[in-house]
């Protein structure tokens, strides 16, 4: 199969990843993944809010009001969650985030956490899928009575979507690893918009993933608002020096769930690990470079601004970060379902 990324095109009836062509830069990318046919038939997960039924509807038929808030106006939360051996990865840790920034939000989700992961497995279990599939779980604040901001103008309960697909992770960029250019946009204050938000309005970080499409590269590091290094556009950003693994501080960052797994694994394997604020001086001339996210795992960084990360190659560190993670993941799908 070729890489793909996340860009459709309809194609009669049908919704199809758009192929990049073999010049693509971003087949090599943070979500690259392999094309699946199977996809254009998949139901999805959906409560509508106004009524509160969960229905299963054909990918071609799942439709939203275009006067549903998060159409309108960005206003809901989201999570990104995988499936692995027929069970979800850290679903817990997912929804209770999902639930915090929509009490920051005060948004009702409607149904309770356990009530939510049960709805995602009955998606999933509707369209048979066991492995190497991922969800989209979306929950918007519903259904407007007319297009304007206030929470007030809703009617109903929020909106709920699960979009899961058969999608894994392209092979090729767990080894050959990312290419990173740090962008102008900058991670916010959370007096602005709480960066701990896994919200819908995703616009800054949709412009630095512009910028990074724009300049041939797969991702964009963004700094915070004093200069430090905070994350990636999509996914979190860690160095490794003299054997430590390094991250940023939890101040401009959504609070990564993968990210917090990986550190707890790298201190499990003996690496030492720390929180702190670094500037783009210490990436440069850091050991080792990799990224953090829900789609991919771990991934390693080979080149930021045109510079060469280490010798350009994956390092050791990742590696067993990367085999630790792999390992961590059969754990909790031999542990099974609601452990």
């Amino acid at each position: 199969h070729r890489a793909v990324t996340h860009r459709a095109v309809t194609i009669g009836k049908t919704l199809t990843p758009s192929v990049e062509g073999g010049s693509g830069t971003h087949a090599s990318g943070t979500h690259a993944y392999a094309l699946d046919p199977r996809n254009a038939s998949v139901l999805v997960g959906m409560r509508d809010g106004v009524t509160g039924a969960f229905s299963l509807i054909p990918r071609v038929d799942a439709k939203v009001s275009v006067f549903d808030s998060g159409f309108v106006l960005g206003d809901g939360v989201w999570e990104g969650i995988r499936l692995h051996d027929g069970v979800l990865m850290y679903a817990a840790e997912h929804v209770k985030r999902l639930f915090q920034g929509a009490k920051a939000i005060d948004m009702d989700v409607g149904v309770t956490p356990e009530g939510l992961i049960k709805m995602m497995y009955d998606t999933v279990d509707a369209n048979e899928m066991h492995e190497g599939v991922h969800i989209r779980l979306m929950v918007t604040r519903g259904l407007k009575s007319t297009p304007y901001q206030n929470p007030t103008f809703t009617v109903g309960k929020p909106t709920i979507v699960i979009a899961a697909e058969h999608k894994t992770a392209a092979e090729g960029p767990k080894v050959n690893g990312m290419r990173l250019m740090t962008t102008h946009v900058r991670r916010g204050a959370p007096d602005v918009q709480d960066p701990a938000w896994n919200s819908h309005s995703k616009l800054n970080c949709i412009a630095a993933c512009i910028q990074a499409n724009k300049a041939g590269v797969d991702e964009s590091l963004m700094l915070d608002p004093h200069g430090f290094v905070a994350t990636c556009n999509s996914v979190h950003f860690f160095i490794v020096v003299d054997g430590v693994v390094v991250t940023s501080k939890r101040k401009y960052i959504l609070h990564g769930i993968t990210r917090d797994n990986v550190m707890r694994i790298a201190r499990v394997l003996g690496i030492e690990t720390r929180e702190e604020d670094f500037t783009l001086t210490a990436v440069y001339s850091a050991d080792e470079c990799f990224v953090t996210g829900t789609f991919a795992g771990v991934l390693p960084v080979r080149e930021v601004d045109g510079r060469k990360i280490g010798d350009g190659e994956r390092g050791p560190v990742v590696r067993r970060l990367q085999e630790a993670y792999a390992k961590e993941a059969d754990a909790i799908a031999r542990r099974g379902r609601g452990r």
